[in-house]
């Protein structure tokens, strides 16, 4: 059902007409996505035939859109509520050559609205108008058409903080599998962005700060890793840097949504360029029964590279799975797990250390850090666990200097080996 009230002031002369649009019955997802409104909205504009100057969208906590589409005959504007499946839009323009409700039926099929109603009034009505022999004292020349701009941002968000990102409008990749949504955008501050469920997992600009110190601290303390089990790490990042030890003979990576790894060949390749190496098994599993029934003592180190501990993640972060992790490793073996922030998720954080003491040791335990400036608040906890008496100041510094400039690291060094282990007294 559709209400319209069109002015009865057709034949009136006007500067502008302004619709007042309401659409009920939306589909939430629709009105929830950011660069699908924004791409409707635009393309509503052009087919009303408007020119596109720029535009600009904001996503709201815990969701909910807000965004305007500026044109040279005025803008399109929006606000959502996707929990209610309504959208209020604003549609002006100015002169003869833009008809709005062209836009407006476009925007109700592109939004799924099962109905809407809106209001167009004139603006401006020039019998009640004098025009002025005003002329500005700085005259602008007629310029050419301007270059659309756009100005869309991807946030992550929770109750209390939000961080974003600035990107390209358009999305590279969208799917969704049976575990999350996977989605990789193009920002202009750090390149490609793969997140899932909304959140951040890596960028191209910042990984490797993540990437390298998951991997080279644990590989460089042992010196003669053999085998190497990944669980998860479906942009390939940490298999990359794994396959760099020469020493490896076989890493098995077990991820349980083969999205990502599609999603990371195609859009990633500076991450994902080892996933095809002679030495890594990939399987798309569930790592937690992957490592349930592998056979004690079968790996020299163990990587969890999880995301948050929610969704598919969440069975990584329990006592049972980590029981089965120390039985698989070799008995020199050492597992390095991801540990959230010890800042923004503290509790987190406590938790999966007193499951490690508890199984490992309090004294073959430690905590180390790196920086990632997407993560939140940048500051970014791993767990090094040994099984044996390896210890993560074991390691030669000297071989991990040439290690280090062999490869060209971007993060890691000798120096940033010793000093990740010294914490800030809240994190002790």
């Amino acid at each position: 059902m559709c209400l319209f009230l069109r002015s009865n002031f057709q034949k009136m002369s006007s500067l502008g007409r302004h619709i007042l649009v309401e659409y009920y019955d939306c589909n939430p997802d629709k009105i929830n996505d950011v660069p699908h409104i924004e791409k409707s909205m635009i393309d509503a504009a052009v087919k009303a035939g408007a020119t596109i100057i720029n535009s600009n969208f904001h996503h709201f906590s815990p969701f909910g859109v807000s965004g305007v589409v500026v044109i040279e005959e005025s803008h399109l504007a929006i606000h959502t509520w996707p929990e209610y499946g309504y959208a209020a839009v604003d549609i002006f323009t100015c002169g003869e050559s833009v008809d709005p409700w062209i836009a407006y039926e476009f925007m109700k099929n592109a939004f799924e609205a099962d109905n809407g109603s809106a209001i167009e009034t004139k603006r401006g009505q020039k019998d009640l108008l004098d025009k002025k022999s005003w002329k500005p004292t700085n005259a602008i020349e007629q310029a050419d058409t301007p270059k659309n701009s756009r100005n869309i941002w991807f946030t992550e968000r929770d109750q209390n903080t939000a961080f974003s990102l600035r990107h390209k409008g358009d999305l590279l990749y969208k799917g969704q599998s049976d575990f999350q949504k996977v989605e990789v955008y193009d920002t202009f501050a750090f390149g490609r962005l793969l997140t899932l469920d909304g959140m951040i997992m890596c960028t191209e600009k910042d990984e490797f700060g993540y990437h390298e110190m998951i991997t080279h601290v644990p590989t460089l303390s042992h010196g003669k890793m053999k085998r190497a089990l990944v669980i998860g790490g479906g942009d390939g990042g940490t298999v990359r840097e794994l396959l760099r030890h020469e020493n490896f003979d076989e890493v098995v990576m077990v991820e349980i949504d083969g999205m990502v790894v599609d999603a990371s060949r195609k859009f990633l390749p500076s991450l994902s360029n080892a996933l095809d190496h002679p030495k890594l098994t990939l399987l798309i599993e569930d790592g937690i029964k992957y490592v349930k029934e592998s056979p004690a003592e079968s790996f020299d180190l163990v990587i969890v590279d999880s995301t948050d501990p929610i969704g598919p993640a969440e069975g990584l972060f329990s006592i049972d799975f980590y029981q089965h992790v120390h039985r698989i490793l070799t008995p020199n073996g050492i597992s390095v797990s991801q540990c959230e922030s010890p800042y923004y998720n503290a509790e987190v954080n406590e938790a999966l250390f007193s499951c490690f003491h508890n199984i490992f040791g309090k004294e073959k335990v430690w905590k180390y850090l790196a920086f990632i400036p997407t993560y939140p608040t940048g500051m970014w906890s791993f767990s090094f666990s040994s099984k044996g008496n390896i210890q993560p100041s074991d390691f030669n510094a000297e071989l991990a200097q040439q290690f280090t400039q062999k490869h060209n690291l971007q993060y890691y060094n000798a120096e940033i080996h010793k000093a990740a282990f010294a914490l800030p007294s809240f994190c002790r």
